[in-house]
């Protein structure tokens, strides 16, 4: 099976530009396009919704635009950091549940292989309620995990204290 492309969801934490980075490598050592991805939520588009009905002017259209705006900003400083050229780069924005809009972008774009960050605030609830959770268990390809820096550290931290010196 041929990787051709590579999607990274991408939600501006801390890891972001860590997970894009090692995502790359991937993407250039394969010849693959990267195809970074960013959810907007329902609930919170719902959440201004719910505002509006209480009579103040906030319009969902603007918010969304405004979102892109400021999110497609974010995703090309953290892209112009990548050595892939251009054309091999490409974001987009889904709107909905984040794990079921991924899941459908899986499938609908012919996505090959993922590449996503995990929580990891104790190694026994690693992705119990997540995003990543869901994901990991329905995703048609595969799923690489990024588990650089903090989060690495984190669990390594967690496999001392409660394996290796049980």
């Amino acid at each position: 099976m041929a990787i051709k492309k590579i999607m990274v969801p991408l939600t501006f934490t801390q890891y972001s530009q860590g997970i894009l980075e090692y995502a790359s490598i991937f993407a250039e050592a394969l010849g693959a396009e990267l195809i970074l991805v960013n959810v907007i939520n329902q609930r919170d588009l719902e959440a201004v919704d719910k505002i509006t009905s209480f009579g103040f002017k906030v319009d969902t259209e603007h918010y969304l635009e405004t979102i892109k705006k400021e999110r497609r900003e974010v995703i090309s400083q953290l892209a112009e950091k990548l050595s892939l050229p251009d054309d091999r780069v490409s974001f987009t924005f889904l709107v909905g549940e984040p794990s079921t809009e991924l899941l459908r972008y899986v499938v609908e774009a012919d996505i090959d292989l993922v590449v996503m960050g995990i929580k990891a605030r104790d190694l026994q609830h690693l992705f119990a309620g997540s995003v990543a959770e869901r994901l990991f268990r329905r995703c048609p390809v595969p799923i690489i995990s990024y588990r650089g820096g903090k989060t690495s550290a984190e669990m390594s931290q967690w496999i001392k204290k409660h394996i290796i010196q049980s």
